[in-house]
C-alpha cells in the first residue's frame, strides 16, 4: 500500500484492474477461437462467438455484485495507528497530568517531584530514583512561555522539551561535559512559529511545531538525605507566559487555556489510549492535529487519515461496512508500537536506543515503539536507557538466584554525567524487599577491581562478601542500566554492555 511506510497492500482499484485484465484476455481467447474454428460451419461458428458474449457480459457484471476489497483499510488502519500513537498517548498525559487535583498542575505551571518514587511505584514503568524531575505543560498558542534555569555546579542537571509527537525540541544535554560541571544559567522562550514579537535581551528563542510542550527537567538526587539541596535547585526553576516575565500582567490575570480531554478517564495515560477503540481512537487524533500538527510535516500520512474519514477538528467518519477490516488494522497497529523495530541496539541480552531516537524524522516504527516503551525519552545526547530480563544462558532473571554483572575496564558505561543500574520486577516496578529503591552506579561510590574493572552482584539477599550489592525484588526481575549524558560510543554500537551471568 504504502511505500512511505513501508509496507504493500491491495488498492481499491483492484477489483477493477483485474476485470480489465480478464476482459482481454477474454477477448484474446474469443478471437483465437474464432481464428482456429474458421473453416467450421456457420451454426459452429455462431456458437462461439456467443459463448464469448456472455463470457464478457459476465465479466462486466462482477463489480456490481462483489464485495469491495477492504485490505487497504486494514494496512491505512495499522499505519495510521503506529503514525498518530505518540500524539494520543501525549494527548491523554497532558489530560491527565494538567488541571488543580492531586497530582495535578495547570499549564504553563511547574509541578515538583519532593521525595523518591514510593515501594512498589511503577507509573511510569521502570521509574527513576537517581533524580528528581520537575515538570510542566506548556501552552504556547496564546503568547511565548519563558523557561529560566539556575545554574548547577556540583550536580548533574537536564532538561528537556518535547512537542506533542515526541521529538525532542530542546534539550541540555549537549551541554554537559561532567557531572561536577552540571549546566550554566540559562533563560529561552518558546513560542509558535509564526510568532512576532520582541524577547528580553539573553533570552534564546525556540519555535515550538505543536501548541503543547512537554517540559522535564531532571536533578540528580543521592537519597533521603539530600533531598533539601534538590529542592533549593527546583526552586531556582521558573515558568511563566511572557508577559508575567516582563511584568505586562500578573500571573493571575494570564487564564490557562482549558484542555480538551478527560482528566478524570480511569487508568494510567497508556492503559486509555489502550483501551480506545478506532473510533475513539481517531476522534482523538482528530481533536489533537488542528493545534500539534506532525513534525515533519507529512501530507503522506495525512491522506491516510484523510482515506480513514479522519480530518482536523471534523468529525470522524470511519468506512461503513468494514467493521473486520478496521478492527483487524486496529489489532495490528497495536501489536506494531509494542515490537521492538529492527534499529534497536541488542547485545548480551540487552536491549537499548542506538542513533535517531528523539529525532525522529519519518521513523515513526521507532518513534511509536519509544513512546511506548519509555514515555519522554530525549536525544542520544541525553541519556541511553538499556534494559534486560534474561540471564547469559537466555533464563528469566529471579531475585532469588545471584547474579555478576562483570565490566572490563573498557567497558564501563560511557558517559559525560554519571551511571546507574537499577533492579525492578519484571512488570517495571520498585520491589518491597528492603532495601526496594537503590541502584549501583559512579555516583554511589562503586568500587572498581584492581584491574580497573567493576563487579556489580545482583540479588535479592545480601551476599556476604560482595563489594557492590544490588538489591533485586523477589520474583522475576529486569535490570535497568542508565547512562545520563552519554558519549557517542553508547549509541553508536561501539560499547556493549556486559552479560548477566549467573553464579
Amino acid at each position: 500500500m504504502s511505500e512511505f511506510f513501508g509496507k504493500s497492500g491491495a488498492g481499491g482499484g483492484s477489483a477493477d484492474r483485474a476485470c480489465s485484465d480478464t476482459k482481454v484476455t477474454s477477448r484474446t481467447a474469443v478471437h483465437r477461437m474464432i481464428k482456429n474454428h474458421r473453416e467450421q460451419s456457420p451454426f459452429q461458428l455462431a456458437c462461439v462467438a456467443l459463448a464469448g458474449v456472455a463470457f464478457l457480459a459476465g465479466c462486466s457484471s462482477t463489480p456490481i455484485v462483489a464485495s469491495k476489497p477492504s485490505g487497504w483499510i486494514k494496512d491505512e488502519v495499522a499505519d495510521s495507528y503506529v503514525f498518530a500513537y505518540p500524539l494520543v498517548l501525549m494527548g491523554a498525559m497532558r489530560d491527565a497530568a494538567v488541571g488543580t487535583g492531586p497530582g495535578q498542575a495547570p499549564v504553563n505551571t511547574l509541578r515538583h517531584a519532593t521525595a523518591l518514587p514510593p515501594v512498589g511505584a511503577h507509573n511510569p514503568p521502570t521509574p527513576g530514583i537517581d533524580t528528581l524531575d520537575s515538570t510542566a505543560w506548556l501552552d504556547v498558542g496564546d503568547e511565548p512561555v519563558i523557561v529560566a534555569l539556575p545554574a548547577s555546579t556540583g550536580r548533574y542537571m537536564d532538561a528537556r522539551a518535547l512537542d506533542m509527537w515526541t521529538n525532542v525540541m530542546w534539550s541540555t544535554g549537549a551541554q554537559i561535559t561532567s557531572r561536577a560541571a552540571g549546566i550554566k544559567a540559562q533563560t529561552v522562550a518558546f513560542a509558535k512559529p509564526d510568532w512576532k514579537g520582541d524577547l528580553p535581551k539573553g533570552v534564546q528563542r525556540i519555535d515550538a511545531p505543536t501548541r503543547n510542550i512537554w517540559l522535564d527537567v531532571r536533578i540528580q538526587s543521592n537519597g533521603a538525605h539530600d533531598l533539601s539541596a534538590v529542592r533549593k535547585l527546583q526552586r531556582g526553576i521558573r515558568v511563566v507566559p511572557l508577559s508575567v516575565y516582563t511584568g505586562d500582567a500578573s500571573a493571575a490575570s494570564v487564564a490557562p487555556r482549558s484542555m480538551p480531554g478527560d482528566a478524570s478517564a480511569p487508568g494510567t495515560p497508556a492503559e486509555q489510549v489502550a483501551s480506545l477503540d478506532a473510533k475513539g481512537f481517531f476522534e482523538r487524533v482528530a481533536q489533537l492535529l488542528p493545534d500539534n500538527p506532525p513534525s515533519p510535516a507529512d501530507p503522506h500520512a495525512l491522506k491516510f487519515l484523510a482515506d480513514l474519514g479522519v480530518k482536523p477538528d471534523e468529525p470522524v467518519a470511519l468506512p461503513a461496512s468494514a467493521s473486520d477490516a478496521i478492527a483487524g488494522g486496529l489489532a495490528d497497529g497495536r501489536v506494531r508500537i509494542a515490537t521492538p523495530p529492527g534499529n534497536m541496539l541488542t547485545v548480551n541480552g540487552w536491549s537499548w536506543f542506538g542513533d535517531g531516537v528523539g529525532s525522529y524524522g519519518p521513523d515513526y516504527a521507532l518513534r511509536a515503539y519509544a513512546v511506548y516503551v519509555q514515555p519522554g525519552i530525549g536525544t542520544k545526547e541525553d541519556e541511553e536507557r538499556a534494559s534486560v530480563s534474561l540471564d547469559s544462558d537466555g533464563h528469566a532473571l529471579n531475585g532469588a538466584n545471584r547474579y555478576v554483572l562483570h565490566f572490563e575496564p573498557n567497558q564501563v558505561p560511557p558517559v559525560r554525567g554519571f551511571w546507574s543500574v537499577t533492579a525492578y520486577t519484571k512488570d517495571g516496578a520498585l520491589g518491597d524487599s528492603a532495601p526496594a529503591r537503590a541502584s549501583v552506579g559512579d555516583k554511589t561510590g562503586v568500587r572498581r577491581n584492581r584491574d580497573g574493572s567493576i563487579d556489580v552482584t545482583v540479588s535479592s539477599v545480601k551476599p556476604r562478601k560482595a563489594a557492590n550489592w544490588l538489591p533485586a525484588p523477589r520474583g522475576d526481575v529486569q535490570l535497568v542500566l542508565r547512562l545520563y549524558a552519554p558519549k557517542p560510543e553508547a549509541s553508536d554500537g561501539t560499547w556493549q554492555p556486559p552479560a548477566v551471568v549467573r553464579q
